[in-house]
């Protein structure tokens, strides 16, 4: 599974050939540093891996005066490898939301009905985590435990509900 900034840069590039400081314009446009920043230093040393790594390919290019720039190109490698971490990231439950939150931005890369499929899968894997935590906060458990842990299973709880929210909000936008 690729990194979170991998992904993000693979999502970009995906969508179509692209300099490092056209990627760094997007993160901003994007407002990716409000929920996930990533520094442009990060974005230098992640192009650079995913090069090694064949999941894209820089080609210079030059537009008349304007000065030499490398422009990112996706290759089938990347695209399969970005393709399996959004599938993975959308069944994986993870207390760090922007790994859902990445892959949201970018699940349009797969089919439709796929993206409602795993959706679909998401949901129910949510609603386990859910009936597991709810089945754990009984009044006998409340009375066992301090106040901060309660506060933490409750916090844990409200991050589910808020991914079930943000699922069926995404699943809406195929309706």
């Amino acid at each position: 599974m690729l990194s979170k900034p991998a992904t993000v840069l693979l999502g970009i590039i995906y969508d179509k050939p692209i300099n490092a400081y056209e990627i760094i314009k997007m993160l901003e446009y994007m407002n990716v540093k409000w929920w996930f920043n990533i520094a442009d230093s990060t974005v230098y040393a992640t192009l650079k891996t995913l090069c090694k790594k064949n999941y894209i390919v820089g080609n210079i290019e030059k537009n008349g005066n304007m000065p030499q720039k490398k422009v990112y190109n996706i290759t089938d490698e990347g695209t399969g490898k970005l393709k399996e971490t959004l599938r993975k990231s959308i069944l994986t439950f993870d207390y760090d939301t922007n790994v859902f939150s990445i892959a949201a931005f970018f699940m349009n890369i797969l089919s439709k009905d796929e993206q409602i499929s795993l959706l679909n899968e998401r949901l129910e894997i949510l609603n386990k985590y859910k009936d597991g935590i709810t089945s754990q906060m009984s009044v006998k458990w409340k009375n066992e435990v301090s106040d901060i842990h309660i506060v933490n299973v409750e916090k844990m709880k409200a991050l589910v509900d808020a991914e079930i929210f943000g699922a069926k909000k995404l699943l809406e936008c195929f309706k």
